[in-house]
């Protein structure tokens, strides 16, 4: 078994909590500066996380060029399925005749070139609260040290370029690395917020983009088929919402987009068809007798409601009734119902059902109002 599906199986409130690359990069900036004031490099470092407690790092490596001293830590995630898991996290720091602090992004920490992210576009992507607990620990060594000289500070990530590949920092608009991240200094285990985190800013980078449709999945391969479904919309539009449906709505009609279309696949989207806007697996379970008035409606007949009553998977019912235009829609129609419901907002909405194999199943497009007697409940 792969160490990775070793902390997958644990029981989630025995997982270990990691650190922030915001933490690691904060920690090695306050070992790089003591070593450059008192000419030795410490073995660890403690520092305080805005999270309101205290976390010491171990300097795995570092290196010394006449007045430039650079520290390394290596990133522990703990249990979290986390892509920077073990990435070398470098601080590198020197005095300058330029008075302040100035904290910038080397090797391996991408630079935003998109606006609607919480770093203006040009900056090395260090994000708000990472710099701030940084800047913190320069601050704090210069009132202890008395330094009277500027503070240079640059964050590295060696391996950042390669580990960026596995983020949605291209399609953010992130280039060149990954992204000095954490608000609160540590990671916990399979985070929502985290994940919810990561909607909010794609949002915010499609408005800023100017889209006025956007395109939310449930995952990669629903959101390859909707690239291809929409081929004339920009990366931007395109946003992974994972299980978290009616968060993302919410977000969406906070931002006022125009039109929202929904694509995904029979398992979650059954579920959003009977207003369930949590889809994870054990949030809800799958309703086959509310498939199964479904097809009643349409006009499915006796026997194959039966077998839509003793089916083991939505997936499974999919197959059953594909070719039955009249259901999907149905299917789909409900779901943009539900979803204007929650969205309470004028907006037109359109899903799109999938079968795994990349067969459309059915579609409703440009729903823009509830209509009651359409509306299987």
């Amino acid at each position: 078994m792969s160490e990775q599906s070793k902390r997958n199986k644990k029981d989630p409130s025995q997982m270990r909590h990691g650190y922030t690359t915001g933490s690691c990069a904060t920690a090695m900036t306050k070992a790089a500066l003591q070593a450059l004031v008192t000419g030795q490099v410490p073995e660890e470092v403690t520092i305080y996380l805005p999270v309101g407690q205290y976390a010491t790092f171990k300097i795995e490596t570092s290196k010394v060029h006449g007045d430039v001293i650079m520290c390394e830590t290596i990133k522990d995630a703990g249990d979290d399925p986390d892509a920077t898991h073990q990435a070398r996290i470098q601080s590198t720091v020197r005095f300058t005749s330029v008075p302040g602090i100035h904290i910038d992004g080397g090797v391996g920490v991408g630079r935003v070139t998109k606006a609607g992210l919480p770093v203006p576009v040009g900056q090395a992507a260090i994000n708000p609260v990472p710099r701030k607990m940084i800047t913190g620990v320069v601050q704090e060594a210069i009132a202890t040290y008395a330094i009277e000289q500027g503070v240079e500070v640059v964050i590295s990530v060696p391996d950042g370029e390669e580990i960026a590949k596995k983020t949605l920092n291209g399609r953010l608009g992130i280039i060149g690395g990954i992204s000095i991240l954490g608000t609160r200094g540590t990671v916990v285990p399979f985070s929502s917020s985290a994940y919810m985190a990561s909607i909010v800013q794609a949002l915010n980078v499609a408005k800023a983009a100017g889209c006025e449709h956007v395109v939310i999945t449930t995952g990669g391969r629903s959101e390859k088929y909707a690239m291809k479904q929409y081929p004339h919309l920009p990366e931007e539009a395109f946003i992974e919402m994972g299980d978290f449906v009616g968060f993302t709505l919410k977000h969406i009609a906070r931002k006022k987009f125009a039109h929202v279309s929904l694509v995904g696949m029979m398992g979650k989207f059954s579920k959003v068809a009977q207003g369930v806007m949590m889809v994870h697996s054990k949030s809800a379970p799958i309703s086959f007798e509310f498939l199964a008035g479904i097809a009643e409606k349409v006009g499915v007949n006796q026997t194959v409601l039966n077998d839509i009553l003793e089916a083991n998977t939505a997936s499974q019912v999919g197959e059953m009734l594909q070719g039955n235009d009249a259901y999907f829609e149905a299917l789909c129609k409900n779901c943009c119902y539900y979803s204007l419901a929650h969205l309470n907002t004028e907006m037109r909405v359109s899903t799109t059902l999938y079968a795994m194999n990349g067969d459309c199943l059915g579609k409703a497009e440009n729903i823009d109002k509830l209509d009651e007697d359409d509306w299987y409940r």
